[in-house]
């Protein structure tokens, strides 16, 4: 990893893109840096699958499209069959399967066959361990590792997969790496050697395999740009760019990550109740169904009652934010000004 300090080392540049502020940041950052946008991809993880909506905003994925549409850049969506509502209903069965869009519009499904069958019936743990937090792992991290290992055209090539964790959001981002090997890397050369028994004719033997590591000479690293940025960074060269940025940041949101995260505090959760009282009500049953609060200490229904909705939302972007479309521009047009928007500052930890 000699030159991994070197960002202009690289064939491909992929940013797993959920359309919030941090991971436009980083798409912008490679700009700053002259990496030319024919050697970039966005990557974007559906957290819901290609099922109705139940986390997620329902805008995002038009507007993940209309980003990659205005920049020129090629975007790429994956997600796990069923997404978080299978993940989290499966009761004694194996994880589902992940598609992924590859070049040409081709879509690919792999894994979801092997493991060990296991029973989830509750909420992901909100803590830092991504066992427990499956919602990151599972619908996430292990979605974007079987995409890249699964497509033929990264070996042999050097990729920097991009992520835009920021340690001012938390005590455990603050601890991650700026640059490391991503899971997904297989680069070295190397002969190991397995013993497998085959069992023919009646016969049982021991057969010695050959496994090369490194065979694909797939060389990937993990880079996080902003990891030591503040957030008055990210609105500047968010600014400078001027990207019109998620509509649920014009709302109040601190954060892009799902409507109803995890982490969310109750005057999150009040106000996306008041926007989606069908998707909050589905989640209060499934935690009496489950027998297991969402935050342990308080039901749902009580963390939505002690909260208040943001005030002065604008019914124009609850529209859009709750829309599968997107009709807004990306940048703003001539003669509009810029303008921070509401959830700007707000010091929330959603998402985290």
């Amino acid at each position: 990893m000699s030159e991994i300090n070197n960002i202009h080392y690289y064939d491909k540049y992929i940013v797993a893109f959920s359309g919030g502020k941090d991971s436009t940041a980083c798409f912008l950052y490679l700009l700053d840096q002259g990496i030319p946008v024919s050697k970039i991809e966005l990557w974007h993880h559906d957290i819901d699958g290609r099922e109705k909506t139940l986390m997620d905003w329902e805008v995002t994925p038009a507007y993940c499209r209309a980003f990659a549409e205005a920049f020129h850049v090629p975007i790429y969506f994956s997600w796990k069959h069923g997404g978080f509502r299978r993940e989290m209903l499966r009761k004694n069965a194996l994880t589902a399967p992940v598609s992924f869009e590859c070049l040409g519009g081709e879509v690919r499904t792999a894994g979801g066959k092997t493991g060990k069958p296991n029973t989830r019936l509750k909420f992901p743990q909100i803590t830092p361990d991504l066992s427990l937090r499956w919602c990151s792992s599972y619908l996430k991290i292990d979605v974007g590792v079987k995409a890249l290992v699964n497509q033929n055209r990264f070996n042999g090539k050097r990729t920097l997969f991009i992520s835009g964790e920021r340690g001012e959001e938390s005590t455990a981002r603050e601890k991650y790496n700026r640059w490391e090997e991503d899971k997904a890397d297989c680069r070295y050369k190397g002969t190991y050697y397995k013993t497998v028994t085959r069992e023919g004719s009646g016969i049982t033997r021991n057969v010695q395999r050959t496994i090369i590591k490194g065979k694909k000479r797939r060389h990937v690293d993990r880079y996080r740009p902003v990891l030591s940025w503040s957030e008055a960074q990210v609105w500047k060269i968010i600014e400078k760019y001027g990207v019109r940025v998620h509509p649920c940041y014009y709302l109040g949101y601190s954060r892009c990550s799902c409507k109803f995260c995890i982490f969310g505090n109750a005057d999150q959760f009040a106000t996306s109740y008041a926007i989606s009282p069908a998707e909050g009500n589905e989640l209060i049953a499934y935690e009496k169904e489950f027998g297991v609060t969402m935050k342990r200490n308080i039901t749902l229904s009580e963390l939505i009652a002690s909260g208040k909705p943001f005030n002065k939302m604008d019914a124009r972007y609850i529209r859009i934010s709750t829309s599968h479309s997107y009709n807004l521009s990306i940048t703003m047009l001539q003669g509009e000004q810029w303008i921070l928007p509401a959830g700007a500052f707000k010091g929330e930890c959603a998402g985290r």
